[in-house]
């Protein structure tokens, strides 16, 4: 076989030899095959294998993915979330008080200060969505980019890579093990960060067997899945109220 034959034979392998991760974090190669240029950061939609159009009854209002992602929780619409929203858009979605409240005070905490279109810090905490992108850390799945657009490839791959005991749908065992592959070195906040926000997503969106599917997570990234909870955690509510 010639340098140029073998050149070519190696040219698409996934897999090295001498590099057992990559065996056992396998990559789609077929990600094209429905999905038109998988790699390409989309600006508004959140596109995946099944979903190449993204989410239809989701209106994204020229929003960027990232900005559709915080939106839910800008209660009045005024581009700035405030602590006091973020409290009650999580009481929406079921949470008790104590889960939410420490969740909307670890949120503000973390993120405030970078979206802020100054220098001054803020007493009030208020997060700006036109900032959001600002906020973003390390040790994530990368599947936003640093301005805010959504990477339909990273979520397949998160899923081709980790999602071994049901295709499409993660474990927490197997939550625990991407949280824990996506780390950076010495990001200790981002460590904490992924974990939690996966932890709560997890809570919210897992099914009755435990797994978190992939639709759930695609929704989560546009935002859409927090509506679609709230519509069902408040049809069970007058289910369980009229009964």
């Amino acid at each position: 076989m010639t340098t140029m034959e073998m050149m070519e034979r190696d040219a698409m392998k996934t897999v090295a030899p001498c590099a057992p991760v990559t065996y056992h974090r396998r990559v789609r190669g077929d990600l094209d095959d429905t999905l038109p240029k998988p790699y390409l950061p989309r600006a508004l939609q959140a596109p995946d294998m099944e979903h190449p159009q993204g989410t239809p009854e989701h209106r994204h209002n020229g929003l960027s993915v990232l900005q559709q992602h915080v939106a839910f929780f800008d209660l009045d619409d005024n581009g700035i979330i405030y602590p006091s929203e973020t409290f009650y858009g999580f009481r929406l979605l079921g949470f008790n008080g104590l889960a939410s409240l420490i969740l909307a005070a670890g949120i503000h905490i973390a993120l405030s200060y970078a979206t802020l279109p100054g220098w001054i810090p803020s007493l009030f905490f208020p997060i700006y969505i036109d900032n959001i992108h600002k906020a973003k850390h390390g040790s994530d799945s990368k599947t936003y980019d640093n301005e805010g657009r959504y990477t339909p490839a990273n979520l397949e791959l998160l899923f081709s890579k980790y999602a071994r005991t049901v295709p499409d749908k993660l474990s927490l065992g197997e939550l625990w093990d991407m949280t824990e592959g996506n780390r950076d070195a010495f990001d200790f906040f981002g460590w904490l960060a992924s974990k939690v926000e996966w932890g709560v997503l997890y809570v919210l969106a897992s099914d009755k067997e435990g797994f978190l599917s992939k639709e759930a997570v695609r929704r989560c990234f546009d935002g859409s899945l927090f509506y679609y909870c709230v519509r069902n955690y408040y049809e069970m509510s007058e289910y369980r109220t009229y009964y």
